[in-house]
């Protein structure tokens, strides 16, 4: 059966993480992606490479694609780029928002040139505002959204890198949602579009609950907690003393959180999740543990003795799972009905029953590196399936062919490589 987007396709100007992860996506759904990279590759393709012009981070981004290198700058590159568009559905872009226009890849431009087009632009502040000029990766926006303070992933009292590009992969997948609704009002209305997704934007969405602000609530202690957060970096304040301002800000803060949170066990870890009083008290029987919460609901938690006594539920719990192994907590949780599992590296479910019983390994045999495993598509589909369509290309491993559909000849495909325009 053939995929949702079969015949549909996309010519993909990007590099690094959110668009390359976007047009992987629609790949997987029976897009032709084709993606155009400088003559030298993307910087992702360089980046750690074990052969020359391959590297993991690259690979695991483009599956299925078409690589097509062209220097943009040159007019016969924005030439190539032209004919391709107006044969298009759809085009990606994450560039700096000066770039496209320099190189011929502006939205009007290519509006004019298929008025069909679906243009698809990510950048890292949006088109307005004081910050919309600045270039962005993950790590600025992370800084910049307040993620970062949310992980408060230290050290030597410094906010560090999060090991996630967490703002990337979830505007890729923001790109590719839009991409498939703008497709679906086409057909409605024959008409293209332009969709423009942000690294900030997808940032905020990630934290709805702490940016939400109702002011009938929030404002007890919101002009507060602001002011001390000035206050504290007006004087150069350790993170940890900025972190613990965001901890303790919101009324109502309490210590004895055991229901929500990892434990060390007698040979590994396990999280625990309950969001609901009927979960914790179950988890709260299962352990042995007497919480008073339970007997008081209007027991306020920021009294100092409530404080003590959280203080001393998180000490026997804490103590009480160092007394197990993870596999016999589980067991007892199950039991239970507590929500419960092992905390593990991503390198350990390339055989996991779970993962493997979901399809969501697939092994691939690239031109260049070989045989190899990576996540398959992230959704099933009964009438138009998901199907990976091949590993990532080898850096202008398509060009002959796709040069040639566009009709250009042997000889005039070997003259443009000649002169540095493609390869």
């Amino acid at each position: 059966m053939a995929g949702a987007l079969e015949g549909i396709t996309v010519i993909e100007f990007s590099q690094i993480i959110a668009a390359p992860f976007c047009g992987m996506l629609l790949t997987d759904m029976g897009a032709e992606v084709i993606k155009v990279e400088p003559p030298e590759g993307e910087p992702w393709r360089i980046f750690a490479q074990f052969i020359p012009n391959e590297s993991k981070t690259f690979i695991s981004l483009n599956r299925g694609k078409k690589s097509l290198p062209l220097d943009l700058n040159r007019p016969e590159a924005q030439q190539i780029a032209h004919k391709l568009i107006e044969q298009a559905d759809v085009v990606i872009l994450n560039y700096r928002p000066d770039v496209p226009a320099k190189v011929g890849l502006d939205y009007e431009t290519l509006a004019k040139l298929n008025p069909r087009l679906i243009y698809c632009e990510n950048t890292a502040f949006g088109r307005k505002g004081p910050d919309s000029y600045r270039p962005g990766y993950d790590i600025i926006i992370q800084a910049m959204s307040g993620l970062m303070a949310a992980i408060n992933k230290t050290m030597n009292g410094v906010p560090q890198v999060p090991n996630h590009a967490a703002a990337d992969f979830a505007t890729g997948i923001t790109m590719a949602w839009a991409i498939s609704a703008a497709l679906f009002a086409r057909e409605r209305t024959g008409k293209g579009q332009k969709v423009e997704a942000t690294l900030l934007a997808t940032a905020l969405a990630l934290q709805t609950s702490r940016f939400t602000n109702i002011h009938a609530y929030d404002a007890q202690w919101m002009p507060e907690y602001l002011a001390n957060l000035k206050a504290a970096r007006d004087r150069s304040a350790e993170w940890d003393e900025l972190a613990n301002i965001q901890l303790n800000a919101r009324p109502m803060a309490t210590v004895g959180n055991i229901y929500y949170r990892t434990y060390k066990t007698k040979d590994g870890y396990i999280a625990v999740g309950n969001l609901s009083n009927a979960l914790r008290k179950k988890m709260a029987g299962a352990l042995g543990l007497h919480d008073p919460r339970f007997e008081d609901l209007a027991w306020d938690p920021t009294t100092p003795a409530a404080q003590a006594a959280g203080m001393k539920l998180v000490a026997d719990a804490e103590a009480l799972f160092e007394t197990k192994t993870t596999d016999e907590w589980l067991s007892v949780l199950d039991a239970a009905g507590v929500p419960s599992g092992p905390v593990r590296f991503i390198e350990e479910l390339f055989e996991d029953p779970q993962v493997r019983a979901n399809d969501l390994v697939v092994e691939l045999d690239h031109p260049l590196a070989g045989p190899l495993e990576m996540v398959g598509p992230i959704v099933k589909m009964t009438d138009t399936p998901t199907e990976v369509q091949g590993p990532s290309p080898a850096l202008g491993q398509h060009t002959d062919e796709l040069l040639a559909r566009l009709g250009y000849d042997s000889a005039r495909i070997a003259a443009l490589k000649q002169a540095g325009v493609t390869r």
